[in-house]
């Protein structure tokens, strides 16, 4: 088990050591995003701005512009909050070719509590013209994504976790943007998930197969551009979709299946999120029990 921020850190090291050009920002939260593994090895490519998100985008925007392979990280609520205008005008708008990578998504931040648990972020990020939008689900998932970022030109955002996630996927898994992975072939319905929910679809889907209800389960990793074809394919071989992620239901991955499924195929989602609140400060499974993020909460979609 490892958790995505640590996975993100590890990576930087690898490729820093290959490519000369690769430069990472950080806003005084380096040991916490896990950035400071690429500070203790090449600190002088490393550029900690201090609390001041806004201007740490804007100068590693700049810093993208005379084309260097910039990272740039610190917790979701701050880039995706605090920032949102630097990324909307100086990143998305101007076509930045930069990575924001943002840790400390979701519940998953847990004992920080309300003010630090980002739930708004893949609605702020999808919502904004170019950007990219990924959510790696894994240590594995995480670095091959943030190798497809390196090709992939443009402003990208990448959805980082704080918890510890168990590894769904092998070293023969590849990823590419705008695409999706899926698990099983069942038809009695498709648990669709992200990020560190991902684990926990395919513990129901396995509860499930026990009770002979053979599900799928598909990892929506890359958000924005998502994986219609797939996501229109599961609507029509499955009966019941499910959506699961730590993110609000207003806006997350299950209000953009809506969006695609009303275009082409209406059918009823049910969404399973955080419900229109903010975040409370505890343990993390425990807060994932309180807001229903949970695989008996999966389960009950099919037994009714």
């Amino acid at each position: 088990m490892k958790s995505t921020r640590k996975a993100y850190g590890e990576f930087l090291v690898e490729i820093g050591k290959i490519d000369k050009d690769v430069v990472v920002f950080d806003a005084d939260l380096a040991k916490a995003t896990c950035t400071e593994m690429f500070r203790n090895e090449y600190p002088e490519r490393h550029f900690d701005i201090g609390i001041a998100e806004q201007d740490m985008i804007g100068t590693a925007c700049g810093m993208a512009l005379i084309g260097k392979k910039v990272f740039a990280s610190t917790f979701a609520m701050f880039l995706a909050g605090r920032a949102y205008e630097q990324v909307r005008n100086t990143a998305a708008y101007s076509h930045v070719n930069i990575n924001l990578c943002a840790t400390h998504a979701g519940l998953a931040v847990g004992e920080d509590g309300a003010t630090h648990q980002c739930l708004e972020d893949i609605a702020l990020m999808n919502v904004i013209p170019d950007m990219t939008v990924l959510c790696p689900a894994d240590d594995i998932s995480t670095k091959k994504i943030l190798s497809r970022c390196l090709e992939y030109n443009g402003p990208k955002y990448i959805r980082l976790g704080r918890s510890e996630v168990v590894d769904v996927y092998s070293n023969n898994d590849e990823f590419e943007i705008g695409g999706s992975k899926t698990f099983g072939d069942g038809k009695a319905g498709t648990i669709f998930a992200v990020g560190n929910t991902v684990s926990i679809a395919l513990d129901a889907q396995r509860e499930l197969a026990q009770k002979g209800i053979m599900t799928r389960v598909v990892d929506l990793y890359s958000i924005k551009p998502v994986d219609k074809d797939t996501i229109i394919k599961c609507a029509k071989e499955t009966n019941k979709i499910i959506t699961i992620e730590d993110h609000s239901v207003i806006g997350g991955i299950g209000s953009i299946i809506c969006n695609v499924l009303s275009e082409s195929i209406p059918k009823k989602v049910y969404k399973i999120g955080v419900e229109d609140k903010f975040g409370k400060s505890g343990n993390v499974n425990k807060l994932y029990e309180l807001y229903g993020i949970t695989k008996e909460n999966v389960i009950s979609k099919f037994i009714d």
